[in-house]
């Protein structure tokens, strides 16, 4: 994934963030590789143990990926993303999963829209509690 961003015209920061759905140790391995720290946090595991703790098979990178988000530090860096998710996975509720229309203006309309909808919702959840 982070070879895709080489190619786009937006530089690469050097703190990618990544969802939970797409964290692997492969990919955590290559960044550690390139010099790139990864924020994403680590998944829990069926039985219950700390996902911080180092498992059979850690690399180098994932040894200090896990170390960095067990500390405060790491966590503060990843918690401000819990809120975009929350926001996005509320559009994917309302079915915006792909845009129709065409071209910057008309896309950046209809999310505005999405937008306003959602703070004059939260308004109203906010102002009846």
């Amino acid at each position: 994934m982070l070879e895709r961003f080489a190619c786009t015209k937006r530089p690469l920061s050097g703190a990618p963030s990544r969802g939970r759905r797409f964290l692997q140790c492969q990919d955590i391995e290559w960044a550690y590789d390139k010099k790139i720290e990864a924020y994403c946090p680590p998944t829990q595991s069926k039985h219950g143990t700390d996902p911080y703790l180092p498992r059979r098979g850690d690399g180098a990178g994932v040894l200090a990926w896990r170390a960095r988000m067990a500390s405060e530090a790491g966590k503060a860096r990843y918690k401000p993303r819990s809120i975009c998710e929350c926001i996005h996975a509320r559009w994917r509720n309302w079915d915006l999963r792909q845009l129709t229309v065409r071209g910057m203006q008309k896309v950046r309309a209809v999310v505005l829209w999405y937008a306003l909808t959602n703070n004059i919702l939260q308004g109203h959840r906010l102002a009846s509690a």
